[in-house]
């Protein structure tokens, strides 16, 4: 994403946090510049390992606290891969429609758009009765690296 969207990006959710009157602590801009630096997948332990290395005050609890903020905001998406943590996608908010393919040995998550698949669930919803508002089409398998070396570059124990 080109820097001037994520500081457009990054600016929305804080006037959205200002909306609720929430304060801007340093802890909260050294977690939204975070998010709004990385185009990786991450969960609530990545991003108070990464928020740390901008400012080592960030707690678990400011973490834990701004990601239900930054979902409701509508600029981060909440994902369930069946694990027991979540994942959020800071992706959402420049491209809400994308889809995901995730490796379920090492976790590897692959955006992709694709035209033709927009195409059949506007038929489909349109055959239905319906209007797509949103749609989130998500794949799991096994990535080609753990087929070829054996093991993931991104996990050694796979």
């Amino acid at each position: 994403m080109p820097l001037a969207e994520k500081s457009a990006t990054k600016d929305k959710f804080i006037a959205f946090l200002e909306e609720k009157s929430l304060r801007i602590t340093s802890q909260r801009l050294a977690i939204i510049d975070t998010v709004f630096s990385t185009e990786e997948h991450f969960t609530a332990e990545q991003l108070l390992e990464w928020s740390r290395k901008k400012d080592k005050s960030v707690s678990r609890a400011t973490v834990y606290r701004t990601l239900p903020l930054l979902t409701e905001s509508g600029l981060v998406r909440e994902m369930d891969f069946g694990k027991d943590y979540k994942f959020y996608d800071p992706n959402y908010a420049q491209h809400p429609n994308h889809n995901h393919i995730i490796c379920q040995d090492c976790e590897k998550i692959v955006e992709f758009e694709d035209e033709k698949i927009s195409r059949l669930e506007n038929e489909i919803s349109h055959k239905l009765g319906f209007s797509v508002k949103s749609q989130r089409l998500q794949i799991t398998g096994s990535c080609d690296e753990l087929k070829k070396l054996g093991a993931c570059k991104k996990k050694s124990h796979c």
